[in-house]
C-alpha cells in the first residue's frame, strides 16, 4: 500500500492483473460473439483442465451452450417460475415487472456455461482421509468457483460481457433431463455471456485497509 507501484520481474502479471481488474457484471447482453465458438470452448475446455482442486480430485464438471441451446435454458427457467406464480409462491407483479424481464435478458445472450460438481467422484477419498471427509465437498466448491471466476475473466478479455446466475435448484431437474446429463452431477452456477449493450454500473470498495493486512515487510 505504498505510493509506488511494483515492477513485476514478469510482464505477464500485470496483464492478469489487468484482466482480473477489468472483469466486471454485465447484465444487458446481446446474442452475439466477437470471436469464433472454438475460442469460446477452448476458454471453457482450459479451465476444465487446469483449475486446481483438491488432492487432484477434479470435481468440476462443465456444460457449454450456445445459441438456441442457450436460450432452453432460460425458456426452461422462465417455463420453472410462471409455475411458482401459479401456484402462489411468487406474486404475478413480481413476475412481471422484475423476474421475466430479468430472464428474457439472459435469454438475449449468446451463450451459457453451465457449470456442476460431481459430489459422488469424492467417495473413494472421503474414506481414504476419513478425518477431513467433512472437507471435501467445500473444497470441491472451492474449486468450482475458481473455473467460474476463470472462464468468466477469460470471456472478458475476449470481448465478452458475462453475469453469473444461480438458479439451482429450481431447475436442476429439467437441465439434466434436457441434455441428458449425469445424476451426479450437482448444477452450481450458471454463466450468462454475450456482446455487451452497455457498460456496467461504478464498482464500489470497501475500504483496503479494513480487509487487508501484511506482516513481516
Amino acid at each position: 500500500m505504498g505510493s509506488t507501484q511494483p515492477e513485476f520481474k514478469n510482464p505477464a502479471t500485470s496483464t492478469l492483473l489487468e484482466l482480473v481488474k477489468a472483469r466486471r457484471t454485465y447484465y444487458d447482453l446481446k446474442g452475439e460473439s466477437p470471436v469464433s465458438d472454438d475460442v469460446i470452448e477452448r476458454i471453457v475446455q482450459d479451465s476444465v483442465l487446469h483449475v486446481p482442486s483438491s488432492f487432484n480430485t477434479q470435481t468440476s464438471r462443465v456444460v457449454l451452450l450456445l445459441k438456441e441451446e442457450h436460450q432452453k435454458v432460460w425458456d426452461i427457467t422462465i417455463k420453472i417460475m410462471e409455475g411458482l406464480v401459479a401456484a402462489g409462491h411468487v406474486s404475478q407483479e413480481m413476475f412481471d415487472t422484475s423476474t421475466k424481464p430479468k430472464l428474457n435478458a439472459f435469454r438475449a445472450a449468446y451463450g451459457t456455461v453451465l457449470f456442476f460438481v460431481d459430489y459422488d467422484s469424492l467417495a473413494t477419498i472421503k474414506e481414504n482421509f476419513a478425518t477431513y471427509a467433512d472437507k471435501f465437498n467445500p473444497f470441491a466448491q472451492e474449486s468450482n468457483a475458481m473455473s467460474q471466476y476463470l472462464v468468466w475473466t477469460a470471456l472478458q478479455s475476449e470481448g465478452f460481457g458475462a453475469n453469473l446466475q444461480h438458479y439451482s435448484p429450481l431447475i436442476d431437474e429439467q437441465i439434466a433431463k434436457t441434455w441428458n446429463l449425469p445424476a451426479s452431477w450437482k448444477l452450481d452456477a450458471q454463466l450468462v455471456f454475450g456482446v455487451p449493450n452497455s457498460e456496467p454500473k461504478e464498482k464500489e470498495f470497501a475500504p483496503l485497509e479494513d480487509r487487508f493486512k501484511v506482516f513481516g515487510k
